[in-house]
């Protein structure tokens, strides 16, 4: 029920009564068409011209100067009001007053004197007094900036989170709700939902281990790469426990007023407690948890330092009671955490929330292609294997991709197709069979990727070839060779190094062995077999040169994402590392050479079957392979090839 409330707190109000909640503008408009009103009866002239007038019939006629003069000579007019830039005059002709009005020259030092002449009764009146210019040149100016002014705070209150300039409740920025995603729901985090099942417990039946004198945990972490389900992850707990979940991103504490954050934090936790049971769930919590020692939180009245603190004082001022709140936090940089943030008392349990292996894989698919319609030829587990290091939300983003493949198509069903162009829409990008390139171009690109191929199937340890095409996709890709591995590896030996090494040389190879000349399209393959040789060398212990010792200290910045690197070695070293990285790559690159002049015919087959189809699967591939390999007897070569390149990867 308090849950409902606190929703409908949080619903806007579809009738706002936008006048109670600005009185200002009802008065200014009020004002506004008083002055007008006024104006128009003509209450502030500050004369008897209007008694002069009196009731009965009136015309008002505009005459130009010269006429009215004519009219005062020959007495036609009874009554002149002169003001400072109109000239009023009254004629009465049976019984209908007729009010000449014309606009007055200055200077005109003849009027007032044929007035005298004529007998005419005349006088001044002020077109405006001083309450008029007073209101319109000074009151209504300052009232509107006013208004305005409490306008816009009153909309900044809205949209910030309560109090004045949006400094207080922060009921506006967070989301209250009982979620109803459960456990089951889940795929692909096994290990992760069995750390939380605990969390469940406590929550459920509190009692039960307070009486044993256990102290509830007061904060979980969940770790993980972006799209792992670390959130959802948080509203199953919620949802498994039925408890009020209470979700804000930390990025909503942070404004450019100090102390709006430690506010927010504080009513937050005011708001929970009252709900308790219930969980808290700060999503991106390193926005302001970042360590103070290195973030560069120096001053002590830094916004981001007083949210944390007011943060840490809050989960200290937790209490074991019977009703419990227990905060739920999730970052994918868990390195930058203040320590005192994971001591202890506060985030003292860190949960993983990895990408899924294979088996995960096949169920995180399972669950999304719960709404799709799919053919009977579609093969989860293939799909699986050419997504191996993807997270859950690549995996959606594939499912839905596909399916919107197959809705451009025109099916009715989504096909196994779908999904491979999906797949590799994600991992290569869009295809562009618009861009026109030239025969001789394609051919080298044939022959290039070809290379990649037969390497990555003669050579063991390398990763088997699901798919070839010489169509251009994303940026600068002319061509692309789709590698995918056979079981899930979280090793890697130096030997299937090696193989990585040469199946990169492969394309570059190719082109020097068929062509005769090689071109600009190794860059890339080049760059990441060079990185491969420095890491076995600097990283792994791999190689001779520097033996056991690491070069180089690697700090990962962001979770299973980027690294950052200090250089602690001599330019001797250095020296060393680059002469033997390059004749590391001299010499599996000649390596290579020797097995494509091997399989010539092979990779001749290969080349015509791209030219003409532009794309052959991996099926193709070992079929022209093995076809060769009976023609020539190859399979004893072939042995005596790969068993020399393991012998050279582990004597280097």
């Amino acid at each position: 029920m308090a849950d409902n409330n606190q929703n409908q707190n949080n619903k806007p109000d579809k009738n706002p009564r936008f006048f109670n909640q600005n009185p200002l503008f009802l008065f200014a408009i009020f004002a506004i068409v008083l002055i007008v009103a006024f104006k128009g009866l003509g209450g502030f002239e500050g004369d008897n011209f209007s008694s002069k007038v009196g009731g009965g019939s009136t015309i008002t006629q505009n005459i130009n100067y010269y006429d009215l003069k004519k009219r005062i000579e020959t007495k036609s007019v009874s009554y002149v009001a002169i003001g400072q830039t109109t000239i009023r005059a009254i004629s009465e002709s049976g019984g209908v007053k007729t009010i000449y009005v014309t606009k007055r020259i200055i200077p005109d030092d003849t009027l007032i004197p044929l007035l005298d002449k004529s007998g005419i009764e005349y006088n001044g009146y002020n077109e405006s007094n001083w309450f008029t210019d007073m209101l319109f040149s000074w009151v209504l100016p300052i009232f509107i900036f006013f208004a305005i002014w409490m306008f816009l705070a009153s909309r900044m209150q809205k949209n910030m989170g309560g109090g004045i300039l949006g400094m207080g409740s922060a009921k506006k920025l967070v989301n209250s709700e009982k979620p109803k995603v459960k456990f089951e729901d889940m795929a692909g985090n096994k290990e992760a939902k069995e750390e939380v099942v605990e969390i469940v417990d406590f929550l459920k039946y509190p009692d039960r281990y307070l009486k044993l004198g256990a102290k509830i945990p007061k904060g979980v972490l969940l770790v993980g790469p972006p799209g792992t389900g670390k959130t959802l992850l948080a509203k199953a707990v919620a949802g498994e426990a039925d408890v009020p979940f209470f979700s804000v991103s930390g990025s909503s504490f942070i404004e450019m007023f100090v102390g709006v954050g430690a506010s927010r934090v504080r009513d937050l936790f005011e708001t929970a407690k009252k709900e308790a049971p219930a969980i808290i769930f700060i999503d991106e919590i390193d926005a302001i948890g970042k360590s103070r020692a290195a973030g560069g939180m120096i001053s002590g009245n830094d916004e981001r330092e007083q949210t944390l603190n007011q943060l840490l004082a809050e989960m200290d001022g937790f209490s074991s009671d019977s009703s419990p709140v227990i905060v739920l936090a999730a970052t994918n940089r868990p390195e930058v955490l203040d320590p005192a943030l994971l001591r202890p008392g506060r985030f003292d349990r860190q949960v993983l929330v990895d990408k899924p292996d294979f088996n995960g894989r096949v169920e995180v698919l399972k669950v999304h292609i719960q709404s799709i319609k799919l053919a009977r030829d579609v093969d989860l587990e293939e799909i699986a294997r050419m997504t191996a290091g993807l997270a859950g939300a690549d995996l959606a983003n594939i499912i839905n991709e596909a399916a919107l493949l197959a809705g451009r198509a025109n099916k009715k069903e989504v096909e196994q197709s779908d999904f491979r162009e999906a797949v590799e829409r994600g991992i290569a990008g869009l295809e562009k069979k618009s861009r026109r390139i030239s025969p001789k171009e394609k051919r080298i690109v044939a022959y290039h990727e070809s290379g990649h191929a037969l390497m990555a199937e003669t050579t063991k340890g390398a990763k088997k070839v699901s798919k070839v095409s010489i169509i251009p996709r994303g940026l600068a890709a002319l061509g692309y060779t789709l590698n995918t591995p056979e079981e899930n590896k979280y090793l890697m030996q130096k030997h299937e190094l090696v193989a990585e090494i040469d199946v990169l040389l492969g394309g570059r190879a190719a082109e020097d062995v068929f062509i005769g000349e090689i071109s600009t399209g190794a860059s890339n393959d080049l760059e990441r077999a060079t990185d491969i040789i420095k890491a076995m060398i600097s990283y792994y212990g791999m190689t001779d040169i520097v033996g056991l010792m690491v070069l180089e200290k690697q700090r990962n910045v962001f979770l299973n994402g980027g690294l950052t690197s200090s250089r602690e070695f001599s330019d001797k070293t250095a020296q060393e590392v680059d002469d033997y990285v390059k004749s590391f790559l001299k010499e599996r690159f000649d390596c290579v050479k020797a097995t494509l002049e091997v399989y010539k015919g092979a990779i001749e087959e290969m080349v015509k079957e791209l030219y003409d189809k532009e794309t052959i699967d991996g099926e193709k591939v070992r079929q022209i392979i093995t076809q060769y390999e009976k023609e020539h007897d190859m399979p004893s070569r072939l042995v005596a090839l790969n068993d020399e390149v393991e012998e050279v990867s582990v004597k280097r």
